[in-house]
């Protein structure tokens, strides 16, 4: 895929989302689908995400975020989309 075919979603997750292996399910779930990208904890409570690849598995993981691992529970997912800046590979961000 060239990067010009590549779209950046940053999404804002919150809810019931630390503490209940969400970032290491969103990790396996965009390794699944060939999503780049980072996604940690932040200190009011939220998760921060970043995906990056084509369009339709970028958009899934924006789906996916809704419900998350099996503990979460999803109040909102606040999503807005950026010019892809070519990350490669998914990790867990501290």
């Amino acid at each position: 895929m060239s990067d010009s075919d590549r779209v950046r979603a940053h999404v804002f997750v919150s809810g019931r989302v630390q503490g209940v292996y969400y970032r290491a399910s969103t990790r396996d779930a965009a390794r699944e689908r060939g999503v780049d990208g980072w996604v940690k904890n932040l200190d009011d409570g939220r998760v921060e995400a970043v995906f990056e690849g084509d369009e339709e598995s970028v958009e899934a993981m924006c789906e996916w975020c809704e419900t998350g691992s099996q503990a979460a529970n999803v109040e909102s997912v606040d999503v807005t989309m950026e010019s892809a800046e070519g990350i490669g590979g998914f990790e867990v961000r501290w």
